[in-house]
């Protein structure tokens, strides 16, 4: 079944432009309703710190009350948050509020079924198949309720610390950068419980600086304070904290194909890792090749986190990613979660007595371009001659020594070019060659 809002992550768009607005958000919450508790039933809702989280909140509460679901609110809380508490409440489903990595002009709904795994896309589309009935309001005898329950919070903290039993953290200095985000209550106290001493860069929200300058899609910032305050390690999460990304003691970046080779490795040196690991079409050849090299197998999936979950359950794997950073550890949770991926890094760091920058050393990076095309009207790329050709052309020049990708973003009206390869100076020659290619592809579309 085809689905026209849901994308590789909820439905996301611009605030007050459809379909982010009250309106929608009012009869998306009514037909999820329909679906996912046709009986009644609860939900638990979180968000992260955008100023339009009050006013979709406040929608989504409406639509779900008048169809009889009961409604948890939360209040800002990361996503895996929003998944755990979810099955621990045994709720019928959870919703979390959020564009995740976009600025806060951006917003987005997600949901998760009561186990706190995504929902399948036959799910979504049958929910967007209710969206032009108008919202259910039932008798007042069989309303929903809503309870506020922001301090329960403080059980998705010990949640994340019991995925590391026994870890103390006494002797780490730790700069953790929340992207004036979801996280900014719950990542700095979870470290300073587990007796870290902590250094928080991007943790005063105001609603309207989350990403902005911040968090893992700008660690800049965290790049130069890292070594400024000597600490050990950086940890930089996303709005929503999903997405991980970790700086080591000399400022340098160290992405998720590095952190995945990373506790990859670890697992599988302790006997602990099931089934291969997976990546996605974007994952870098280094990661492949420095898994192989110990003899662990490697696939790779569509981009998307519900897509490696995807094949991670199909091959019996319990641990994969993507290089943004959303890393699934299955063998502790139900989801990508910023926070309890961090803390198996700071494990594995205390295990072995190893910096960060000496954990990833063995795993080599590829020189890897990505280009995204802004759109302005969606086409087909593929199926432009003149891309194919610039493509085709592109591959030549690679031979065997390099890969390209081009994909639409699910989540962006923007068409991805990723050219990797062995020699950087061609790599970014032909990244730019076929951008140009689809740039004068739409002009004609």
């Amino acid at each position: 079944m085809s689905r026209k809002y849901f994308g590789t992550d909820g439905v996301r768009g611009h605030v007050g432009h459809h379909p982010m607005t009250v309106d929608f958000a009012l009869h998306l919450a009514s037909a999820a309703a329909r679906v996912l508790a046709p009986n009644g039933g609860t939900v638990l809702v979180g968000k992260d710190t955008r100023l339009s989280g009050y006013m979709f909140e406040a929608a989504l509460e409406a639509g779900f009350v008048a169809a009889g679901v009961n409604v948890i609110l939360m209040g800002p809380l990361p996503t895996p948050g929003v998944a755990y508490l979810t099955k621990r409440f045994e709720c019928d489903f959870g919703v979390v509020i959020s564009a995740s990595h976009n600025l806060f002009e951006d917003n987005g709904i997600k949901f998760f079924d009561g186990t706190g795994g995504k929902l399948s896309d036959d799910i979504e589309a049958e929910i967007e198949r209710h969206l032009a009935e108008p919202p259910v309001t039932r008798e007042s005898s069989q309303l929903g309720r809503a309870t506020r329950m922001d301090k329960s919070r403080v059980r998705y903290q010990e949640f994340c610390a019991s995925t590391v039993p026994g870890l103390d953290l006494g002797d780490f200095k730790i700069v953790i950068d929340c992207a004036n985000g979801a996280g900014y209550k719950v990542g700095p106290r979870i470290l300073t419980d587990l007796g870290a001493e902590i250094v928080p860069v991007g943790c005063s929200p105001n609603g309207r600086n989350i990403n902005l300058n911040c968090g893992s899609t700008s660690p800049e910032l965290l790049q130069l304070t890292v070594p400024g305050v000597r600490a050990q390690v950086g940890i930089a999460l996303d709005g929503d904290g999903d997405r991980l990304v970790m700086v080591d003691h000399l400022g340098r970046i160290v992405d998720g194909d590095q952190l995945l080779y990373i506790i990859a490795r670890a697992r599988h040196e302790q006997n602990q890792l099931n089934g291969p690991v997976v990546g996605t079409v974007m994952s870098n050849l280094g990661l492949e090749h420095a898994l192989a090299k110990v003899g662990i197998p490697f696939k790779r999936a569509r981009v998307g986190d519900r897509y490696v979950m995807e094949m991670l359950k199909a091959t019996g794997g319990t641990l994969g990613g993507e290089t943004s950073g959303h890393l699934l550890c299955l063998d502790r949770t139900t989801t990508g979660d910023a926070i309890i991926s961090a803390l198996q890094v700071l494990a594995i760091m205390k295990q072995t007595g190893c910096s960060l920058a000496e954990l990833a050393a063995p795993m080599p990076k590829y020189p890897q371009v990505l280009e995204n095309v802004r759109m302005v009207r969606k086409f087909d790329v593929t199926a432009s001659p003149l891309v194919q050709e610039a493509v085709s052309h592109a591959e030549r020049r690679l031979g065997d020594t390099g890969r390209i990708v081009l994909r639409p973003s699910g989540t962006e009206p923007v068409i991805r070019v990723m050219v990797e390869g062995s020699d950087e100076k061609l790599v970014r020659e032909l990244a730019g060659s076929i951008a140009a290619s689809v740039v004068a592809a739409a002009q004609v579309a």
